[in-house]
């Protein structure tokens, strides 16, 4: 009995083993993950997910990128590589809306995991004056890299509301160096909180952090309807005195349809069984599997539900 016991004690053992071990290592020989450029929010994620996924098995490395707009095209014509995308953009680009796809969906792009939300914000100099978006009439407003979904919506922002402005392109850590030299008159900016260029400006300069008046934000979400808003709680940057209203969605690491079924399991498990997400990096707190359900824009990669099945998380597409 005694040795009937141990013979079961070391098959439940086994057993237990099997299913608490890693699953079958990746069969990419490497991964890199679209970003975006120097001051942004995107490239420090994209690098800590990419240290992670190194130190797991899989050699990875972050790419720098002018943003979601970007990664999306590039992710849709190459299956081995990884995308940092904002639903928003990722919306026009699979339903070919935005006027940047010239009517093309972006048929192959899938959804592996959440990142975090992204919020707009605008940052100016307090000399300058200027603290409300209708005060920008014939400014230089720098808008991030061309092209880029920051540019798209303050666009579709200024043609919602009949603002007239003068859009200025360029990296988030170089505009706002443009900004703090009076290069320019105001920084847009969406990115987790708090904004990285833009707390960089405010915490360097006497600064004015602003977000959207009532009748904006109604434009802004009636032009861009898979926006939501958000509220920038007071104190997220040095001289904010009090809340913001502003308009947000999620980003997600986007990968190719047809990039293996065990790999997008493998990365997704991966990045997601972290006990604590901000071990990745510090915006990374949302990266977790219940904030998958946000996106009901892009379509789940296969391999990606399976993990998400396993956790419980059932009725994603």
């Amino acid at each position: 009995m005694h040795i009937r016991r141990l013979a079961l004690f070391a098959v439940t053992s086994l057993v237990l083993a099997a299913c608490a071990s890693p699953p079958t290592p990746p069969t990419l020989a490497e991964a890199g993950i679209y970003s975006a450029g120097q001051g942004s929010a995107f490239l420090p994620y994209a690098q800590g997910i990419a240290r992670h996924l190194t130190a797991s098995g899989l050699k990875a490395q972050a790419l720098e990128s002018g943003g979601s707009i970007e990664n999306l095209k590039k992710v849709d014509a190459e299956p081995q590589r990884l995308g940092t995308a904002f639903l928003g953009t990722a919306y026009e680009a699979v339903s070919g809306t935005g006027a940047w796809t010239a009517g093309k969906k972006h048929a192959n792009v899938r959804a592996l995991f959440p990142m975090y939300e992204t919020s707009f914000q605008v940052v100016t100099l307090r000399s300058s004056g200027l603290a409300s978006l209708r005060q920008l009439a014939g400014k230089k407003v720098g808008v991030g890299p061309a092209g880029g979904p920051a540019e798209s919506f303050f666009k579709g922002l200024a043609e919602a509301t009949g603002l007239q402005v003068q859009t200025v392109a360029g990296t988030p850590a170089a505009l706002a160096e443009d900004l703090k030299a009076g290069r320019i008159d105001a920084l847009w900016q969406g990115a987790a909180l708090p904004i990285p260029a833009i707390k960089e400006v405010a915490d360097n300069s006497d600064a004015v952090v602003f977000g959207l008046a009532d009748d904006e934000l109604a434009a802004m979400l009636k032009r861009f309807p898979f926006l939501s808003p958000a509220t920038v709680a007071a104190n997220t940057y040095r001289g904010q005195g009090a809340p913001l209203k502003s308009v947000a969605a999620w980003n997600f690491i986007v990968a190719h349809k047809d990039l293996p079924d065990a790999d997008a399991y493998w990365i997704t498990r991966t990045v997601l069984s972290v006990a604590d997400p901000k071990t990745l990096h510090a915006s990374a707190g949302p990266t977790r599997a219940a904030n998958a359900p946000n996106n009901t824009v892009v379509p789940f990669h296969p391999g990606a539900l399976r993990y998400y099945r396993e956790q419980g998380i059932n009725g994603l597409r």
